[in-house]
């Protein structure tokens, strides 16, 4: 059976929330967090997207609740345009309206602290993006 990997990435100033499926591309998981300050997360994305046959990467698009695209939008169509120049499978842009503020609310039911969400809530964040990406492909047969 061929498998299907994909990721998800929620790209930020600071920190770059990566997710990734299973081989089924059904469920998504939370992967790592990327501190920008410290390398380059294109670079490290392609590198995990050949060392783990990935077929497609989908990068969050912040829009605004009207559907716009502000300031945070550009800068992820930046780094789409840059991902693409680095790996040789698909980029989607995804839309990433509250993703961030349902990864808090979720981490939060779980009983995470605060103080401990900072270094998982990227991915966290990242994790709903390609979820909801993937559900929308099942969704579509």
């Amino acid at each position: 059976m061929e498998t299907k990997k994909y990721l998800g990435v929620d790209p930020g100033d600071a920190r770059c929330g990566v997710a990734i499926s299973d081989d089924l591309a059904m469920l998504a998981h939370p992967l790592e967090t990327i501190d920008v300050r410290k390398g380059d997360p294109v670079a490290r994305i392609a590198e995990i997207v050949n060392e783990r046959s990935v077929v497609g990467v989908v990068v969050g698009v912040p829009r605004n609740m009207d559907g716009s695209f502000g300031p945070a939008a550009e800068k992820s169509r930046v780094f789409i345009e840059a991902l693409k120049g680095k790996v040789s499978c698909r980029v989607i842009a995804w839309d990433e309206r509250l993703t961030t503020v349902s990864a808090q609310r979720a981490l939060r039911e779980s009983g995470r602290k605060a103080k401990d969400q900072k270094n998982i809530i990227d991915q966290a964040a990242a994790q709903i993006i390609l979820q909801g990406w993937l559900d929308s492909q099942a969704a579509c047969g």
